[in-house]
């Protein structure tokens, strides 16, 4: 049986690499809007943060999302991740 491999991508924050289940996408879209992909098949350029409140307020703090994605990320956003990652 061939062993399958599992896709692993990098936290922005951490820069350390997980399985990609592990993290959590964000993207923005080709219209500018930022979300949270789920699914991890949404379009647009996406960035991945470990799913960890101290990586969160951590991403908060130095704007790695803002850089990344190339956007003003509003806290609305953040708020989402935050309720996302406490479930």
């Amino acid at each position: 049986m061939k062993v399958r491999k599992i896709p692993e991508r990098t936290c922005v924050v951490t820069r350390e690499k997980f399985p990609k289940m592990e993290l959590l996408r964000i993207i923005r879209t080709p219209e500018g809007n930022v979300e949270i992909d789920l699914t991890g098949k949404k379009n647009g350029r996406g960035a991945y943060i470990k799913k960890d409140l101290n990586v969160l307020e951590l991403a908060k703090k130095n704007k790695a999302l803002d850089r990344h994605l190339e956007v003003n990320i509003p806290d609305s956003i953040y708020d989402e991740i935050k309720e996302i990652i406490e479930k």
